[in-house]
């Protein structure tokens, strides 16, 4: 049971101190500079598509699992994710999640833990993780942005917004004060099958230019159970993706 509430939240890893007030800058600027920084509005338009390879690690108390990652977006907030995990240390060999979100609906195929559809806080996330960020159009979509402060994202200062989507939860988004690049955000999801509230923090790094758009090579996901660590490996814009991969399957 411990291990299978350990890898359980690895789907929720999948599918985000009262800060003093910032008077040198608004929300809508620090959000402008955070685009611009990124590539610019001309630039993040052009991406309509991304798919991006690499490897995973999770953190348990038998010590760290590997495996591999595929995610694939497609505008406007079409999103899958595929991961394989190594988890013979646990007993239980190859674990296998396949989350999907087709735009409307999503379904998790789920080796440990069984298939199930996508619902509540987990599924709005989705919905509102716009390609190729929420910042592009949020307004168009009905968000709103909030300028909270400044607060240390590790060793650097950030500037926080909070985000709130139409619907689903509000986060927090942390915002490099000298790069304008997204350092972390935190967002706290329900999660039903463990039955309570999980605070997930996600941390960027490694940005590199892909097509004149700058992309997180590496992000950390850290929750009160278990952390995890993706590499991209590849990552390509534009590339066809077929329709129906972000459909729950028919059979």
């Amino acid at each position: 049971m411990t291990n299978r509430l350990l890898l359980l939240t690895m789907a929720a890893l999948m599918i985000v101190l009262p800060a003093s007030r910032a008077r040198a800058q608004t929300a809508d600027e620090v959000v402008e500079k955070y685009l611009t920084a990124t590539g610019g509005r001309a630039a993040l338009g052009k991406v309509t598509s991304r798919t991006a390879t690499g490897t995973i690690s999770v953190t348990t108390p038998a010590g760290d699992l590997t495996g591999s990652i595929e995610l694939y977006n497609r505008a406007p907030n079409k999103v899958r994710t595929v991961v394989k995990i190594d988890a013979s240390a646990l007993g239980v060999g190859q674990i296998l999640q396949d989350q999907r979100f087709d735009g409307t609906a999503g379904y998790s195929i789920d080796s440990l833990n069984g298939n199930r559809d996508i619902t509540g806080d987990q599924a709005e996330i989705m919905r509102n993780s716009t390609f190729p960020t929420p910042f592009l159009r949020y307004k168009e979509e009905g968000a709103r942005v909030e300028l909270l402060g400044k607060e240390k994202a590790g060793d650097r200062d950030a500037y926080v917004l909070r985000f709130t989507p139409k619907a689903g939860p509000a986060s927090r988004q942390f915002v490099d004060a000298e790069t304008s690049l997204l350092l972390k955000t935190v967002v706290t999801v329900n999660v039903p099958q463990l039955g309570t509230d999980i605070e997930q923090t996600v941390d960027f790094s490694d940005y590199r230019d892909v097509d004149g758009v700058k992309v997180p090579y590496r992000m950390r996901s850290v929750n009160q159970l278990q952390a995890l660590t993706i590499t991209f490996t590849k990552v390509d814009h534009n590339a066809p993706i077929d329709d129906r991969s972000f459909a729950k399957p028919t059979q």
